[in-house]
Order: structure tokens, then C-alpha cells, then sequence
């Protein structure tokens, strides 16, 4: 009689396992991943070098409600969505890319 039973639950389990699988491989990650953007984004502030999501560098010379101005070169100064910012650089990395 256990014997019957069984089989009726393996489809059940396998899909609970497949779900777990999809969870911890890819959803888990992807939130870890927008939680400490959204926290990049917050602590934007005034002189940071930042890089762009397009791949472009720059320091920050003002920062908005969801807006923030990038200088990119001398006299050169974008305004973009602070979505766009990907990463915080070290500080001094503009002076070193400048010096090559």
C-alpha cells in the first residue's frame, strides 16, 4: 500500500524542488544585487567618481531628488537618473585614467 502512495507525491516534490533551485539561483541573487544598488544610489553625494551604466566616468557635482549631474570632462556636465549610476570608484581612479 506505501508503494502506491509514493509515486503520487515525487511530481509534487520534484516540482518543489525545481522552485527552491529557481529561487536560490537566480530571484535571491537578483534582490541581494537591487538592494545594494538602491543603497549606492542613497549614498550618492558631491565629488564622488562614479561610473555610468553606459561605462561612462565621471565625478558628481550635484546630486537631485531622482537626478544627478556627472562631469565627464572639462566643461562637460550630464544630468541623468541616479538609476544609471553602476558603481562608486575609488577615489583618485579620474586622476589616474587622466595621467595615461
Amino acid at each position: 500500500m506505501n508503494e502506491a502512495v509514493a509515486p503520487t507525491f515525487f511530481p509534487f516534490i520534484m516540482l518543489l524542488a525545481f522552485f527552491l533551485f529557481v529561487y536560490f539561483v537566480t530571484i535571491r541573487p537578483q534582490q541581494k544585487r537591487k538592494k545594494e544598488h538602491d543603497a549606492l544610489v542613497a549614498s550618492l553625494q558631491k565629488g564622488d567618481e562614479v561610473m555610468t551604466s553606459s561605462g561612462l566616468v565621471g565625478e558628481i557635482e550635484a546630486v537631485k531628488d531622482i537626478y544627478v549631474s556627472v562631469k565627464i570632462g572639462e566643461g562637460i556636465v550630464i544630468k541623468m537618473q541616479k538609476d544609471f549610476i553602476s558603481s562608486q570608484l575609488p577615489k583618485g581612479t579620474l586622476n589616474s585614467i587622466n595621467s595615461q
